[in-house]
């Protein structure tokens, strides 16, 4: 009986660092697939801002969390500007939401 309990206890010794890395590898490749897909979303929307001639890509700034949160700040030239660049945020594939911080100018 004695022999069973100590084969028992070896056995799982031996598999316990072996599930918690195969749940520390899935939780760090989940996270890098998040960190790529949040990239790509902010790469979309910068890319929309360089092809419109009424949001400057430079002067907005876009961050994007892991549940697909846009957060929009830096300055815009007018009020129509901004509401360009949320409109253009919000229509990108992936957003769920998006938090405008873009101050207008003083003209």
């Amino acid at each position: 009986m004695n022999i069973r309990l100590a084969t028992t206890l070896v056995i799982a010794a031996l598999i316990a660092p072996v599930a918690g890395y195969a749940a520390e590898t899935k939780s760090t490749m989940e996270s890098i697939k998040e960190n790529v897909s949040d990239s790509v979303i902010t790469a979309k929307i910068k890319a929309e801002y360089a092809k419109d001639k009424d949001v400057s890509a430079l002067n907005i700034k876009v961050d994007t969390d892991d549940k697909g949160v846009v957060t929009l700040s830096g300055n815009a030239k007018s009020k129509a500007e901004a509401d360009k660049a949320v409109k253009i945020a919000r229509d990108t594939k992936g957003v769920s939401s998006v938090k405008n911080q873009i101050r207008v100018q003083a003209k």
